[in-house]
């Protein structure tokens, strides 16, 4: 992307800066508390695990239509909304629309309808879709550029912080302080799911305000050309016109009550059969074009890039395994030999779960602040060792019962070894953290009880720095597209709208169930393993060096 004019980069500003940052703490904090709010709607509306997790596919669809239709106005008009409203403009025009959300969330409260609730959660997920493309550029504005990735990792920082507060706060919405069983579920009604909502849609509102009105904010306007790629975009159209058609069907599904044992098993297998289709056309899409663009690359645009096109897999990959090993874990728990949690008890585990990703960001940031090797040694130790601390003390505060999550500081420990042992190169600490969560979930599915949900919430210390490691890899050498790109990679969130629910499906099962299902993570980090490996001769053939040091948290 060319950029004409440029809008003048100002001081930092600790002011402007800690008013932006309050837009990473919302995605955080919604996305994860949704950990609590499926086993709720799963037993309140007698839901099986597959409806369940329809709640991240809304969520997490929303993001990949957001960001493919910013990327279909800017390919048709040849230049960047975004840059045109300007950042700032963005970010309120999103957190009004994510208000819009919390509002038909309301309705659909009131109304008592579970799709409705969906439609909601799309909302609201649309408007951070939009305030998520203009937030990370935004906060590399706020300051001198090479202290840019600094600000950077703040937001991501407070993104942690709202992502383990956010199921603790959403579990007192819903249950208070009881600790009520799942068949009392019904009895505490959707009330308390109008007041949360009606609390964040405020809080959207509010910060809207302060964007719009704060005179310490720049605009962050600019006048660019967007560099063309139509046959990227007619791929990615395609392969949503058809993600389209394979969940009709789905849905369709979802309407069909029937005590037919006979019909109820062709129905699952059906979507099943449906859910796989959606994840080849997927993988197809991106393959075909790559293999299309290595013989002709004219129109294809960033997709021309096979560090790229596989990142964007990687990307979908993480984001898919991230979200699932912790939305199907309120089921996993429910199990006696997890410990036969009811929905009101699993607050504290995906509170760590989330909190663990934020041990393993703040633990990754260390070297932003260029400690001398020494220090960082000892920091990388001391950190995560705080962080967890942190996230003991916040449910204590909570009144959470937290005496199971104790002896879980031994992960925190071997996330440090493994930092450690990292050194800061991102295809190496990203092959070490894949291979690190592939023994956390075969460890999981091979046993029970306090060790294997120990290894389920150590998938979150290993795709903490994920992120960054998959996001620097797939844009090194993109020159003019590395903006292109990037829109490619935020895109690729769909993957946390497409695996949770093949999940919650093969959870269904009975052949399977839900502990047997989280042999779908093991592929997922095998993926990222692969990818790790691939990613360092396909640069190398390019020239590039790929052991530079991360640039950017997430």
């Amino acid at each position: 992307m060319q950029q004409k004019n440029t809008a003048a980069i100002p001081a930092a500003s600790s002011g402007a800066l800690s008013t932006l940052v309050t837009v990473f703490f919302f995605w955080g904090f919604i996305a994860a508390g949704n950990g609590v709010f499926i086993p709720f709607c799963k037993h309140y509306f007698h839901l099986d695990q597959f409806q369940s997790q329809l709640i991240d596919f809304a969520f997490y669809l929303a993001y990949y239509i957001g960001a493919l239709v910013l990327y279909a106005i800017a390919t048709l008009l040849g230049s960047d909304v975004i840059a045109r409203w300007g950042y700032k403009n963005s970010i309120v025009y999103g957190l009004l629309f994510s208000a819009l959300g919390a509002v038909i969330m309301i309705l659909a409260v009131n109304a008592n309808t579970f799709p409705g609730m969906l439609i909601g959660l799309f909302a609201v997920a649309l408007g951070f879709s939009l305030q998520q493309t203009a937030a990370n550029p935004f906060a590399a504005l706020l300051g001198p550029p090479e202290t840019g990735a600094n600000r950077i990792n703040l937001g991501g920082g407070i993104n942690s912080f709202g992502t383990f507060i956010g199921p603790i706060v959403v579990a007192l919405a819903l249950f208070g302080a009881t600790r009520a069983s799942d068949d009392q579920i019904n009895s505490l009604g959707l009330g308390k799911v109008t007041i949360l909502y009606a609390c964040v849609g405020a809080l959207f509102v509010l910060a809207a305000a302060v964007f719009f009105f704060s005179s310490k904010l720049p605009s962050g306007k600019y006048e660019t050309d967007a560099e063309k790629s139509p046959n990227a975009l007619i791929a990615l159209i395609i392969m949503t016109c058809l993600l389209i058609g394979i969940f009709i069907p789905i849905f369709r599904s979802y309407l069909v009550e029937t005590t037919d044992p006979v019909l109820k098993q062709a129905i699952e297998m059906g979507r099943i059969k449906w859910l796989v289709a959606g994840l080849v056309i997927i993988v197809g899409t991106l393959l075909t074009s790559l293999a299309l663009a290595s013989r002709n690359s004219d129109g294809w645009g960033a997709m021309k890039y096979p560090q790229l096109v596989l990142g964007m897999l990687a990307i979908f990959t993480y984001v898919g395994v991230e979200v699932t090993i912790q939305s199907n874990l309120g089921a996993l728990l429910a199990d006696p030999k997890f410990g036969g949690y009811s929905s009101s008890q699993i607050a504290p585990f995906i509170s760590m779960y989330w909190g663990s990703l934020m041990v393993g960001r703040w633990t990754g940031s260390i070297k932003n602040f260029n400690p001398s090797a020494s220090l960082r040694a000892i920091l990388i130790f001391v950190v995560p060792v705080i962080a967890f601390g942190v996230v003991l003390a916040v449910n204590a505060i909570a009144q959470n019962d937290i005496s199971p999550l104790y002896s879980y500081g031994i992960c925190v420990l071997v996330l440090a070894v493994a930092f450690y042992a990292g050194q800061d190169k991102p295809a190496k600490t990203l092959l070490l953290f894949a291979s690190l969560g592939i023994i956390c979930m075969v460890t999981g599915i091979l046993t029970t009880g306090q060790v294997a949900t120990y290894a389920f919430l150590g998938g979150g210390l290993f795709c903490s720095i994920m992120w960054p490691a998959i996001f620097v890899l797939s844009i090194a050498g993109l020159g003019k597209f590395t903006s292109q790109g990037s829109a490619f990679l935020i895109m690729m969130i769909l993957g946390g709208a497409i695996i949770p629910p093949i999940q919650g499906k093969l959870a269904d099962l009975k052949s399977i169930g839900i502990h047997n299902s989280y042999w779908i993570t093991v592929a997922c980090f095998g993926y990222l393993a692969v990818f790790a490996i691939s990613v360092r001769g396909i640069l190398r053939r390019q020239g590039i060096d790929y052991d530079s040091s991360i640039a950017a948290e997430h």
